[in-house]
């Protein structure tokens, strides 16, 4: 997809902090089940023309974990940076989202729908904040800006 320019335009694509709140705040996260190098992630995608990014925020969640009881808090962040694989441009917009306390700790969600990912088992669950590693992709950047107590500690390794 490129503009008059010759510019590629950027994939639009949402990602979803999901957090639940236990003895302390936890976020959603995934590992693809027979896919161990693509990292622990949090629900992200492209959002289909003509969709509302609150309402593709939704839908990715529901895809990719199944959990269809989050809501939608604030929008946090727009991040233009290229996929890490390919270097194509992408724009994600990052959103903090609730869910109940008593959302279960963990399970295995089986992808259905059309999209990239159908057929491919994911195993969801809950990582107490902050994190002690980065997610793939450095997706847990914007985590600070919900609280900044949630920044990622990485021990340096300069």
């Amino acid at each position: 997809m490129t503009d008059n320019a010759g510019m590629t335009r950027p994939r639009i694509r949402v990602a979803a902090y999901v957090i639940r709140n236990r003895a302390v705040p936890e976020v959603l996260v995934f590992d693809h089940i027979g896919m161990p190098e693509a990292g622990t992630q949090v629900p992200a995608g492209g959002v289909k023309s003509g969709e509302e990014l609150e309402d593709a925020v939704l839908r990715e969640v529901a895809e990719e974990t199944g959990l269809l009881t989050a809501t939608v808090v604030r929008q946090i962040a727009v991040e233009g940076k290229p996929h890490p694989d390919t270097g194509q441009p992408r724009r994600t917009t990052f959103f903090f989202l609730q869910a109940s306390a008593e959302t279960r700790d963990a399970w295995n969600h089986h992808v259905k729908g059309d999209g990239e990912d159908a057929g491919l088992i994911f195993a969801c669950r809950f990582l107490p904040l902050p994190l002690e590693q980065p997610l793939a992709d450095d997706q847990d950047a914007w985590l600070g800006h919900i609280d900044p107590r949630w920044t990622t500690v990485t021990v340096d390794s300069q």
